[in-house]
Parts: C-alpha cells; sequence; structure tokens
C-alpha cells in the first residue's frame, strides 16, 4: 500500500517538475472549461445522478488498485477501459442538446463561462413584482373559481419537471397567470414554474405524493403540490376550483384556505432577503462622518 502511494506521489512530481507554462496552462484552462460545461449542462436534469453514481465507481476503483484487489480491479478496468463510449451512450441526449445550443447560438452571444451576474437590487425588484402579480391573480382567480397550480422554484432544480411542459420564459404578471390557467386554456390543467421571478414554463406534469394519510377531500392538484414540496424544496401555490381556496406547500405540508396577504408575506419571507436595518443606519453614519 505504502508503495502505491509513493508510486502516486512520485508521478505527481514528475507532472509537476515537466510543467510547461503555455501549453500547460492552456491545456488546464481548456479542460476546466468542458469539466465546467459538462456540470453546467447535466446538474439540471437527472443526469447529475448519474455522474454521481460515476465518480463513486471512481473512487471505489482507485481503493480497489490501491489494496490491488485482483479480481474487482480487473472487473472495474474493463468498464474505465471502454469508459468515454459508456459516457457518450449514458449521457447522450444532453450531449445532443448541447450541440444543438451551440448550433443555434451565434458567435457573439457565446460568452465566457456564460458569467451574467445581474445586480442584487434589481433582481430582488423583479421578484418583488413577481410575487405581488400572483397574488394578485390568485385572488381574482379565487373569485371565480378557476384553479391554479404555481410552482416557485428554490435551489432544487426543475429542469426534468420543466421538460413536461411549454417554455414559455417570460415576466411574471397578474394577466398572464391569468391568461394561463383560464379554463379550456391549452395549458390550464398544469403547473406553471416561476424560476427566478419570471414564468419559465406552464402546463407542466407534478409528481403526486405517495402518502396515502391524505385528507380525501383533497383532489389531483392539491396532492400534486404537496408530491412536488415533498421531491424538493419547492414551494407551490394552489387555487381550488371547487372552493376558490387559496393553499400553500413546503416539505409536503399543506397549509389551507389563507388570505392573500398570508400568502404575500409568506414567500416574501421565501424569496426576498430581509434588509438589516442596523447596518443602513451604521452606512448612513458613515457617510455623514466623511461629509464632515
Amino acid at each position: 500500500m505504502f508503495e502505491n502511494f509513493s508510486e502516486y506521489f512520485e508521478q505527481i512530481k514528475r507532472a509537476i517538475l515537466s510543467f510547461n507554462t503555455i501549453g500547460d496552462l492552456l491545456d488546464i484552462l481548456l479542460v476546466a472549461f468542458v469539466i465546467y460545461s459538462g456540470i453546467k449542462l447535466i446538474r439540471e436534469t437527472r443526469a447529475i445522478q448519474l455522474a454521481k453514481g460515476v465518480i463513486l465507481l471512481a473512487v471505489v476503483y482507485f481503493f480497489v488498485s490501491l489494496f490491488n484487489m485482483e479480481t474487482s480491479k480487473y472487473i472495474l478496468s474493463l468498464v474505465f477501459g471502454n469508459l468515454l463510449i459508456i459516457l457518450v451512450i449514458i449521457f447522450s441526449p444532453e450531449i445532443r442538446h448541447a450541440l444543438e445550443s451551440v448550433g443555434r447560438s451565434s458567435v457573439s452571444n457565446i460568452s465566457l463561462l456564460n458569467f451574467k451576474k445581474r445586480d442584487e437590487q434589481e433582481q430582488e425588484e423583479i421578484i418583488k413584482s413577481s410575487i405581488n402579480a400572483v397574488c394578485k391573480a390568485c385572488v381574482d382567480m379565487s373569485d371565480k373559481n378557476i384553479g391554479a397550480l404555481i410552482v416557485f422554484e428554490k435551489e432544487t432544480k426543475l429542469g426534468e419537471i420543466a421538460k413536461t411542459g411549454t417554455i414559455i420564459d417570460a415576466v411574471v404578471t397578474t394577466e398572464m397567470i391569468s391568461n394561463i390557467f383560464f379554463p379550456k386554456a391549452p395549458m390550464h390543467d398544469g403547473a406553471v414554474i416561476i424560476k427566478d421571478g419570471r414564468v419559465l414554463c406552464a402546463g407542466c406534469i407534478l409528481p403526486l405524493t405517495s402518502h396515502h394519510g391524505i385528507s380525501s377531500d383533497l383532489g389531483t392538484r392539491h396532492r400534486a403540490a404537496i408530491g412536488m414540496s415533498e421531491s424538493s424544496d419547492a414551494v407551490v401555490v394552489i387555487v381550488s376550483e371547487e372552493t376558490g381556496a387559496i393553499s400553500f406547500a413546503k416539505r409536503g405540508v399543506l397549509k389551507r384556505d389563507i388570505s392573500v396577504g398570508d400568502l404575500r408575506e409568506f414567500l416574501s419571507k421565501e424569496f426576498i432577503k430581509p434588509v438589516n436595518k442596523d447596518n443602513k443606519i451604521i452606512k448612513r453614519k458613515n457617510r455623514g462622518n466623511k461629509n464632515e
């Protein structure tokens, strides 16, 4: 075991000593860019779970080689000997999607690592506007007994769920939400997903809850909301078609028949960072001292 360790350290040492400044640096940057692009490509899909499995298998192979477990090493070497072909087969949908995206993009739209940071204050205003629009739409739909299912994405990415619906990528407005859920509209039976203060998609199919202790008076819309909140950290807002009651689901818990004021307060707490008044006072004092 110690011999293997010393061999690995020797290889690392030789690699460092043979480092060619310009060529190797460009090589490292290119590999880093490819890895970053690959992670970005699969992070919003279920393929990330497959990637974790491949990494776990690589860790097992490392320890198998370290302890000279010949049979296991032989089996795993057959797998890793054809790893490139296996990865192409497993991730073929994601690779196809990436190549199509590159083909549709113009050179002027390609930015290094796609780092486009929106101003925090601007983003907060967009989220506030989207919350107000959703709350107003929920009141309107509640008065007319129009059913609605609205998902607010948080940390858990909902790329797989979004694929079941129609991509919209539009500003959240009361009219937009009301039109989507208007009875007999093409997408009124599905769910709307809101991401970063924008309507990502509509007509999405959500997973139903697997719990059997749910109240029998809850319909498919409420069961889907609970199921979505169980399988992710998303917040789901529901408007009942039968009673017009507004509810929300979070972490598998459904809170029923709430007022629009409670809904606005809840969503604001979930998606808008609280303002630190003490920091504001300190900043104002500092500005006053500078002026003096």
